[in-house]
């Protein structure tokens, strides 16, 4: 997020609906619901408190207060014990943490892409996004939140073989 410069928030992304300050906006509302969810509020009782732009006139100073609080909520002690009232259904907290960290590998490349930062995460996060995302990676075209998987590049690495079947083209 402190990589982008002013002249790129309304910059198309790799998620070809969202702007670079869409995508923001989305990584930053999805950790704005870590601190409610995991003191057992539900989906119903946060209603539409994180709809629409929440990043107001200092995008970046959103981004860090939503993403500190959201660490907090998951540093505190016994968080990671609970359990979550998802969208979908209830999750363990420590299932939840894993899905939201394969969400920000992935949605970093996307910006990153959008803004020509380094695309390449660390062999350890690129891991542990494809152990996280492997087991239902073939269905997420299906849910209307993912592109269709793509065809990788001849050559393509783990990292390009897991955005490929995620719908990016790298």
């Amino acid at each position: 997020m402190h990589a982008v410069r002013p002249g790129q928030w309304a910059d198309p992304t790799p998620c070809t609906e969202w702007t670079v300050r869409d995508l923001v906006n989305h990584l930053a509302v999805e950790q704005m619901w870590v601190p409610p969810l995991l003191e057992g509020k539900g989906v119903e009782d946060v209603g539409d408190a994180f709809d629409g732009d929440r990043l107001g006139d200092a995008p970046v100073a959103a981004w860090d207060a939503a993403a500190a609080a959201a660490r907090e909520a998951f540093h505190a002690r016994g968080a990671l014990t609970r359990t979550v009232e998802l969208s979908y259904g209830r999750s363990s907290a420590h299932a939840y943490c894993a899905q939201m960290v394969a969400d920000l590998v992935v949605h970093a490349w996307d910006l990153s892409r959008a803004i020509g930062a380094d695309e390449h995460p660390s062999k350890a996060l690129v891991d542990f996004t494809r152990h996280e995302v492997e087991p239902y990676a073939d269905s997420l075209s299906g849910s209307g939140l993912f592109a269709r998987p793509v065809e990788p590049p001849p050559g393509a690495d783990s990292w390009e073989r897991l955005l490929a079947q995620l719908g990016r083209r790298v």
